[in-house]
């Protein structure tokens, strides 16, 4: 790409910002217009408004820049390539608006206690909803520009740990740490944490597809019945962890329990098939497995052995130290795959 390509593509990221913002800012001052002037947080605040306007102009910018910027790549593809390719869009934009949103509200949570009694009239809602639209259509844009794996596997980490820290202000027991993270998906609010678990499956298939497509590229058709091997994986563990939010403990502790449990199993599974998939495999990659794999075992030891941690840290501390391995094998990946797309010279049935 040279300087005038970078420079359109800023120019473009810079115009998306501004219509952004007066797309949301009028949508909120709309909303919001010919009643009383509302908090920043709390009851008839202007929290879920921005939430919702906010992702849905995210959604957007991210759909328009996708379609400026990528619309030729699949040109050259199968049709099954292509709805493959069109379901991780989708999925994407879910994303970006979930993300969007769960942002916003976490953000109006942290400003209702520093800006404890402000009342926002119409106009000076709609001008903060406006620069929430503009912030996250400013992001969703730039990431419609050519998303990577290692981009994608970020904004992973982000939803889920925004979305768990919403669950975690709004949550009805505030004492639900003293058992496990499954206690925020039952409650009035419960919809927070299992919606972000729904999502955050979709998106974890969605990350198997671009590992699966990074794989194509790098290694080509001969390796084509293991890369699928490999996407079906990722698939099943975001399906399992869908699992989780759609059977909450007060629903179904029977399938919660094992979609938990299966959704570890798969994610070890799959992330293990993949290094082995890469050449080498990489000896960064191996370094970092091994000390994630022996803090793990330090951690569970502690915890159940000697209970210097509860069964809630332990979770908190396998949920990270996974998605952070999962950033470190996505980058490796990128590094290693080429970066043009690579249509398939066969048939799915021909894997």
């Amino acid at each position: 790409m040279d300087d005038d390509d970078r420079m359109l593509r800023e120019s473009r990221a810079i115009w998306a910002t501004l219509i952004c913002f007066l797309i949301s800012a009028s949508a909120g001052a709309f909303v919001l217009w010919g009643g009383a002037p509302r908090p920043i947080v709390g009851e008839r605040s202007i929290g879920l408004p921005a939430a919702i306007v906010g992702g849905l102009v995210a959604a957007g910018a991210f759909l328009i820049s996708s379609f400026l910027h990528r619309r030729g790549e699949t040109a050259a593809m199968p049709r099954w390539q292509v709805l493959v390719s069109a379901f991780s869009s989708l999925a994407l934009t879910i994303a970006f608006a979930g993300v969007t949103a769960f942002g916003v509200l976490v953000a109006g949570e942290v400003l209702g206690v520093g800006l404890h009694g402000l009342q926002l009239p119409p106009l000076g809602g709609g001008i903060v909803i406006g620069i929430a639209g503009a912030i996250g259509g400013r992001l969703a844009f730039e990431a419609g520009t050519g998303l990577s794996t290692g981009d994608l596997a970020n904004l992973l980490f982000s939803y889920l740990v925004l979305g768990t820290l919403f669950a975690m202000l709004t949550a009805a027991d505030p004492a639900w740490w003293h058992l496990n993270f499954s206690q925020l998906g039952i409650g009035d609010d419960a919809w927070v944490f299992n919606g972000t678990l729904i999502v955050g499956g979709l998106l974890i298939a969605t990350v198997g597809f671009y590992i699966g497509r990074d794989l194509h590229r790098l290694r080509g058709d001969g390796w084509f019945g293991r890369i699928v091997a490999v996407v079906l994986l990722w698939a099943a563990t975001g399906v399992a962890l869908a699992e989780v939010g759609l059977f909450p403990l007060e629903r179904n502790l029977l399938i919660h329990n094992i979609a938990a449990v299966s959704t570890l199993v798969l994610f070890i599974a799959a992330g293990t098939v993949t290094t082995f998939m890469m050449p080498g495999p990489p000896k960064p990659l191996v370094v970092t497995s091994a000390g994630t794999v022996v803090l793990l075992v330090v951690a569970f030891v502690l915890t159940d052995r000697f209970h210097i941690f509860s069964l809630t840290v332990l979770e908190a501390i396998v949920i990270g130290m996974g998605l952070l391995w999962l950033t470190t094998l996505v980058r490796i990946l990128a590094v290693l795959a080429p970066v043009d797309a690579r249509p398939a010279e066969r048939g799915l049935l021909h894997a």
